[in-house]
Order: C-alpha cells, then sequence, then structure tokens
C-alpha cells in the first residue's frame, strides 16, 4: 500500500499502468520470440531451397538471440500494451467512481472483456494475443482499485475534468497534424532534429520489422512457401509455380510445413495451410487473376486482423494518453510539496498541455515554407536546412530532374539526416547516369532512412543494371529494414527469385 492519500492520488494511475505495460512486455517478448523462431524455420527451408533469404544469413543467425525480442517487444508494449492498460484503468476509475462499485456495471465491465477476448480469436485461436487481454486487465484493475486513494463524498474537487479537458485541448491542436506526412514529419523536424531523437529513429528501424513479422497477414510478408507437389499435371505446376513464384511464394519440396500447398482434384483447385482447406479454386480463375486468388486465400487465414487494428489505435491513442499521464504524475508528486492538491493538479496538467504543444512547434515552424521553381537553386543552398528540405520536396513532387540543379551536389555531405533522405526520394525523377552514381553512394548512408529510400528511388528507376549493385548490398548488410527495401526494389526492376537458384 502506498503510505499517503496525497501520495496515491498522484501515482496510482502510472503505478497501475506501469504494471500493466510490464505484464505486456513479458507477453510480448515471448510472442516476438516465438515469431523469430518460426521465421528462422522457415528462412532455413527457402535457403536450402537456394532461394535468396531476407534478412540474410548475418541476421537471421540472430532470430534466436534474446535481444530482438526484448527490444521487438517494446512495440507491442507501447501500442498494445498501453491501449489495454489504459483501458483497464479507466474501467476500474469508473466502477468507483461512477458506479460505486455496483455489481451490475461490473457484470457490463466482464461481458465487454470476455467479448475483448472472444474476438481475438474469432478466425481461430491466437494464445499470446488473447493473452494480452486475458491477463494486463485484471492486473490493472486490481490494483488501481487497491491504490486508488477513497473518494471524498462531499469533496468539491476532482482533477478528472482537468485531465479530459487537457487531452481535449491537446487532441484539438494535433487533429489538424493527424495526415499522411505526420509520421514523417515527426521524424523529420523533433526525432531527427537532435542526437537523441535520431538514436531513436535508428532503434527504430533497428527492430521494428521483429514485431511486424507477428502480425502480418500472408500477403504482407515478403517470403512465403508454397507446395506445388500434389498438382498432377506438369505443364499446369510449371504455369502455377511461375505465377506463384513472381509473387514471392516459393516452392518447396517435400513434406515440410508451408504457407500455402495446392492440392489439384478434378477440374479443381484446393488452397490448403496445415492440412486445412481454405479455399477452392479452378485453374483458370488461379491463372487469370493470381493476386485476387491469392489476396482472398491470405483474407481468410488472417488470424490478426483485429489485433493489428488494436494496435494501430493503441499506438495512436493509448500511447501518447499513457505517456500524458506518466508525465502528469512526475510533475504533480514534487508540486505537492509545495502546494495543495488542487494547484498540484492544476499546475501539473498545465505542465503536460505546455509538453505537447512543445512537440507542436517543430511541425508549425519547420515545413520551410512553399517553394518555388525559378528559385530552387537559390533554396538548396539556403542556410536553414528545412527551407532546402521544402525544396527537395517540391522537385519531388513535380517531378523536376534534379541533375540540372548544380547545387544539389552539396546536400549529397549534409550533415541533417532529412535532407539527404529527400535527397533521395527526389532522385527517382532523374535518368542521368551522374546521379546514379549519387545513389550508389546513398545506398550506404549511415542513416537508414536514407538507405531505404535510396533503395526505393534505385527500383523505381527502372535501371536493371541496377539489380547486381542491390543484391550484393542485401547479402552484405547487417540491418533488415534496409535490406527489405533493397528486396522489393530488386522486384520493381523485375527480378525473380528463379534467378537466384
Amino acid at each position: 500500500m502506498f503510505p499517503s492519500r496525497r501520495w496515491r492520488t498522484g501515482w496510482y494511475p502510472a503505478a497501475a499502468l506501469l504494471a500493466g505495460l510490464a505484464a505486456a512486455q513479458i507477453i510480448a517478448a515471448l510472442q516476438v520470440y516465438l515469431s523469430n523462431r518460426s521465421l528462422y524455420q522457415t528462412l532455413a527451408v527457402i535457403k536450402d531451397a537456394g532461394y535468396l533469404i531476407v534478412p540474410n544469413q548475418q541476421l537471421m543467425d540472430r532470430l534466436h538471440e534474446p535481444a530482438p525480442a526484448v527490444y521487438g517487444g517494446l512495440f507491442f508494449t507501447l501500442s498494445a500494451g498501453a491501449g489495454i492498460s489504459l483501458l483497464s484503468l479507466a474501467a476500474a476509475w469508473a466502477w468507483d467512481r461512477i458506479f460505486s462499485r455496483k455489481p451490475l456495471p461490473l457484470i457490463f465491465l466482464l461481458l465487454f472483456w470476455a467479448g475483448a477476448m472472444a474476438s481475438m480469436n474469432w478466425k481461430g485461436i491466437s494464445p499470446l494475443a488473447t493473452a494480452y487481454f486475458a491477463l494486463i486487465p485484471p492486473l490493472v484493475f486490481r490494483l488501481t482499485l487497491r491504490w486508488m486513494p477513497q473518494q471524498i463524498k462531499h469533496g468539491p474537487w476532482s482533477p478528472a475534468p482537468v485531465h479530459l479537458m487537457t487531452l481535449a485541448l491537446l487532441a484539438s491542436l494535433w487533429a489538424p497534424q493527424m495526415n499522411g506526412d505526420l509520421f514523417l514529419d515527426l521524424r523529420d523536424r523533433v526525432l531527427l532534429s537532435n542526437t537523441f531523437g535520431a538514436k531513436i529513429n535508428d532503434f527504430y528501424y533497428r527492430y521494428t520489422l521483429y514485431p511486424a513479422e507477428v502480425f502480418k497477414s500472408l500477403d504482407q510478408k515478403l517470403l512465403k512457401t508454397c507446395s506445388l507437389d500434389s498438382v498432377g499435371k506438369k505443364p499446369l505446376k510449371k504455369l502455377l509455380e511461375a505465377k506463384l513464384v513472381g509473387r514471392d511464394y516459393l516452392p518447396i519440396e517435400g513434406n515440410g510445413k508451408v504457407d500455402l500447398k495446392i492440392r489439384g482434384s478434378g477440374r479443381d483447385l484446393y488452397l490448403e495451410n496445415r492440412g486445412r482447406v481454405i479455399l477452392k479454386t479452378t485453374p483458370n480463375d488461379f491463372l487469370s487473376a493470381p493476386d485476387e486468388v491469392l489476396k482472398r486465400f491470405s483474407s481468410k487465414m488472417d488470424r490478426n486482423s483485429l489485433f493489428r487494428q488494436f494496435t494501430y489505435y493503441s499506438l495512436l491513442i493509448g500511447f501518447p494518453v499513457t505517456l500524458y499521464l506518466f508525465l502528469y504524475s512526475i510533475f504533480f508528486f514534487p508540486l505537492t510539496r509545495c502546494v495543495d492538491l488542487k494547484m498540484a493538479s492544476l499546475t501539473a496538467a498545465f505542465l503536460c498541455f505546455s509538453a505537447g504543444v512543445t512537440l507542436l512547434i517543430p511541425l508549425w515552424l519547420g515545413n520551410g515554407g512553399n517553394a518555388d521553381k525559378n528559385y530552387l537553386d537559390r533554396l538548396l543552398t539556403s542556410g536553414r536546412w528545412q527551407e532546402r528540405v521544402a525544396a527537395l520536396k517540391f522537385v519531388r513532387q513535380n517531378w523536376v530532374d534534379v541533375a540540372g540543379l548544380i547545387s544539389y551536389k552539396t546536400i549529397l555531405f549534409s550533415p541533417h539526416i532529412p535532407e539527404r533522405y529527400w535527397l533521395a526520394k527526389a532522385l527517382i525523377v532523374s535518368r542521368s547516369p551522374e546521379t546514379y552514381e549519387d545513389l550508389l553512394r546513398l545506398l550506404d548512408d549511415s542513416s537508414p532512412s536514407v538507405a531505404c529510400m535510396a533503395f526505393q528511388s534505385l527500383g523505381r528507376r527502372g535501371d536493371r543494371d541496377a539489380a547486381a549493385e542491390i543484391l550484393k548490398r542485401i547479402q552484405t548488410s547487417d540491418h533488415w529494414y534496409t535490406q527489405w527495401y533493397a528486396y522489393r526494389a530488386l522486384k520493381e526492376l523485375g527480378w525473380k527469385q528463379a534467378d537466384s537458384r
């Protein structure tokens, strides 16, 4: 028990949430670790069959290590874990403060909880996705009720409206920024504007694909395995193989586990997974629209669609609110040593509001203004890197060939990562041999953000001679995210896995 009501008033939300996040991290680390082991087995089969693997052998060997699981698990902890913990805290608070712990509202809460767990298993049993909903809510709910100070029946003051008003004001200020470029703007203007933020960005790029692999649908995965051994007709088998390899469903011989097994029976094809028929089609339907058939197959066996949606909204809403409550607790406790509870709560909420606005300032002021085509060279030599980035964005959006702008060369060596990133993006337009060499330089950039965008631009330029350079870097890189972009660039150049056998 916490020693005093004053102490508990400020710290019980953060303490209960912290317990929920700790439980989420244990589940998440186990979830990512098991996913990594499964991925290792898949990659081993693909490699033994003679195909190119991504991640490469160097990173494949690390899939059994605990660090990728622990660090990768933070993604689920700070998204789904934060969302579930926050909902559980809110449910406990409402049951105590609004419903005075009456049994009937508790029954409705329990039914909602059971429904959440059932929905996670709607398309098949997902033990670890269910574990978040099974273990975190009772833990956070119980601790919140235990640590929450007793409500003063006739007290005129409650901090709840202050929190709601502060969060509503912050939401109204952030809402105009919620467009497709929000995360890019946060990265460029907040994270990459300082050393600490750049390290967070690098951490994200290094470990984010481990948790992503956990709940991707089959069609979202980079490499998939398939078996055509049960397709009796050899001409049909060859036609199916060509369609599948082009979509990175790689035929594996033998009786091992594969993602997709196609079995022919009469005039029909049966698409199976783990011995279960998922979809029935015909050879003509499959060969005429393979993308549509494979997408339907993936959708029918996708057990994680609801969990993906919940994770996304938790990251968008649950994580910021959780961060707010932690920050509020940090401010609140020392303030109670100086002023009364009401003033401490108001001041802490104001400081949290100020922190939220402070993060917005770079988004409001850092856009570099609007670029003018007639002054691009001048803007590219501006003293403000934000204006140089604005010029590069104009170049990309308006398909201006950067080779005609002499000043762009200096940006290749800029210390500002956003500049090099947007230069790599702008180079997609040019077809000059000189800019091709510049892109090759950017493939080896120290920032994964820049290297990834250089691979993307190289692929979209369509120069098939670049395939050899991309393949070389896939095989020697120690970074999964850049390998992932490199592989996608290969595919855009028309390269197929059969070429590597």
